[in-house]
This record gives structure tokens, sequence and C-alpha cells, in this order.
């Protein structure tokens, strides 16, 4: 089965043009076209990527695995938390 290509039509003054196509000719990407398909996958990719991705640094890791892996019963939040992801999942 083919995927259907869908288009979008963009307005560039005419020095972005220029550098866009001077970007694609350097680039070695046979069309404009080709050039701009790849870039915006690239960034898009790294957006999503960097929205999604949790960093935590060195004390919340600390932090989250001495609380993952301690003795001390949930408090009521926590329980309350659960309960609430649970219903929804």
């Amino acid at each position: 089965m083919e995927t259907k290509l869908e288009r979008i039509d963009i307005r560039l003054s005419k020095q972005d043009k220029e550098l866009l196509k001077r970007a694609q000719l350097l680039s070695g990407d046979k069309s404009a076209s080709s050039f701009i398909v790849r870039v915006m996958k690239e960034q898009a990719n790294k957006i999503v990527d960097r929205h999604e991705c949790i960093v935590a640094s060195e004390k919340d890791r600390k932090t989250f695995f001495k609380t993952v892996y301690s003795e001390t019963a949930p408090n009521s939040n926590l329980i309350e938390a659960a309960l609430k992801y649970k219903a929804n999942a």
C-alpha cells in the first residue's frame, strides 16, 4: 500500500530561499524539497525527543533510588496518586 503524500506551502524571502538553495547544494541533497524534508525531520525529532526526555540531576537520581529502595511505607499522597493513576490507566 502506498503512503499518500501531503503538501505544505511556505513563503520565503528571497534571501531565505537563496540560503536554502545554497545549503541544499552544499549538503548534496538532490532537490530543495528533499533538503527541506530531511532537515525538518531531523529538527522535529530533536525537539520532540528533548520534550519527551526526563532529565534528572545526580541529586534527583539519588533521591529517587533512595525512596524506591527504602523500607518506608508510602504516605497518603502517594497512595492517592497511585489509585488515581490506576483508575485512569
